[in-house]
């Protein structure tokens, strides 16, 4: 049994992860300032002797005893960071230096979970690991995409300054129940549109490509990234390779519901890319890890979620 510690775990990504490591035995700490998150997501865990909620903003020190670290605290969506740009920087920043200082201490590993954002609006096609990315650094995005660029340097600094264990992985598109309804990611947005038969809105021609993984997928991709030797630092794209545009992800959504919704097109935001496809050839080769669940087969479980909670939202 390890004792690990999840910063962001009662999030969309942190409460399948925290699951997946309190089901497997481990002592969970699950830190969240529930900005984004919310008890009701790990509520199914509370009472489990081997997990443990604290609300806890990461831009303050914390202090545990722990022999992993996943750093998740950060909000994710554009709505979300945008709304506080300067808090967002310093939690990617700020949060990233506090649990590497832990990390550093008590000699755990440690993973931070990057983005796909780190490549911007990207000049080459898919993503490889090597590439340093197209990034605007003054944009209304950049609160995220710099922050987290900046959380990947610190990293690596880390490791070679003071010899932190570290593991980073790029995180693209992810589904699945327990995202937030209203976050302004395309996949959430479409399901409550169409559960409701209201206009699906597509910003753009809709010909702009995003890959969709399951969160089942990427929480294996984690933890075996976490179980790597330590002289493997990544970064690692972990995502789905199967490409789509946004029209066929609405026309898809509205087919598996069977909704009445129609689409309807909106100007393109500022600054947003207009391809995003990761090569999981590391991963594949490091991991031996590679998606397994289908778009057309994810989407359903999301879906049923989504019913559930469709008369709150």
């Amino acid at each position: 049994m390890k004792r690990i510690l999840v910063s962001g775990g009662a999030g969309f990504i942190g409460s399948h992860l925290c699951t997946r490591l309190v089901n497997e035995g481990n002592d969970v700490i699950c830190l969240d300032n529930y900005y984004t998150g919310s008890k009701e997501n790990v509520w199914h865990l509370i009472g489990r002797p081997n997990f443990e909620l604290v609300r806890h903003d990461v831009i303050n020190p914390y202090w545990a005893e722990v022999d992993e670290i996943y750093n998740l605290a950060c909000p994710a969506s554009p709505i979300h960071y945008q709304h506080d740009p300067i808090q967002t920087t310093k939690t990617a920043v700020v949060g990233s230096m506090n649990l590497l200082g832990l990390a550093k201490r008590t000699h755990a590993k440690i993973l931070q979970a990057s983005t796909s954002e780190v490549y911007g609006d990207p000049a080459i096609h898919p993503q490889t690991e090597d590439y340093w990315g197209n990034v605007n650094c003054v944009g209304v995005r950049s609160c995220y995409d710099e922050g987290k660029r900046c959380a990947e340097t610190l990293f690596m600094d880390y490791y070679r300054r003071h010899g932190v264990r570290i593991k980073i992985i790029r995180i693209f598109n992810t589904y699945g129940p327990r995202m937030l309804a209203y976050d302004g990611r395309v996949v959430s947005n479409f399901v409550v549109q169409a559960l409701k038969n209201k206009d699906i809105t597509i910003y753009g021609d809709g010909q702009q490509t995003r890959s969709f993984q399951y969160v089942d997928d990427l929480i294996e991709g984690m933890v075996r990234m976490m179980a790597t030797e330590d002289s493997f630092t990544g970064p690692v794209n972990i995502g789905n390779p199967r490409e789509f545009t946004i029209l066929e992800l609405a026309e898809l959504v509205i087919k598996i519901i069977g909704s009445k919704s129609k689409i309807i097109f909106e100007p393109l935001p500022h600054d947003d890319p207009r391809q995003r496809k990761p090569d999981i050839t590391l991963a594949r080769t490091k991991l031996d890890w590679e998606p397994k669940v289908r778009l057309e087969e994810g989407l359903i479980p999301m879906i049923e979620y989504f019913k559930t909670i469709i008369d709150k939202i």
